[in-house]
């Protein structure tokens, strides 16, 4: 196993270096089933102007997709720097069985990439959060998830 994890551990390093070459941001993930690779992602954000294409976001995707199904139970994460919030909890709802990371979050706040601001604000109350998040009270709030509770043809996840 060894000799396995040292190979995808090599190559994602290599999809990271060669993403900055292509555009992107220093970061890639491979998503692998019983020692194969089934999908990889690599930071796309600046290149496709979307906030939410970190590279372990991209993997998700791709297994999923790939796979035919939402929940990858089965499956490892390998990813070239420690999960940002985001992907911490798009990791958790892929139900990953395991997530390996080579390079620390300081590593990537030492070059530019700090989250340590969106981790501080996680642990506040959302009244005290530098982005305004606002509860609107409506009366018909609830009635999606009556919908969802009452119908016979919804995949619980």
């Amino acid at each position: 196993m060894a000799t396995i994890e040292q190979k995808w551990f090599d190559y994602v390093l290599t999809l990271a270096t060669d993403n900055v070459t292509h555009g992107g941001g220093p970061f890639a993930a491979l998503i692998l089933r019983d020692g194969e690779l089934i999908a990889e992602g690599v930071n796309s954000v600046t290149r496709t102007n979307d906030p939410t294409a970190h590279a372990e976001v991209m993997a998700i995707r791709k297994a999923c997709e790939k796979l035919g199904r939402f929940q990858l139970d089965d499956c490892i994460l390998i990813a070239s720097c420690e999960p940002c919030p985001m992907c911490f909890g798009a990791i958790y709802w892929a139900r990953l069985s395991a997530v390996m990371y080579l390079a620390s979050g300081d590593d990537a706040a030492g070059a530019g990439f700090d989250d340590a601001f969106i981790r501080s604000e996680l642990k506040l109350p959302l009244t005290h959060t530098r982005i305004s998040f606002r509860h609107i009270v409506h009366s018909d709030a609830g009635k999606p998830f009556e919908y969802w509770k009452a119908s016979s043809s919804k995949t619980e996840y």
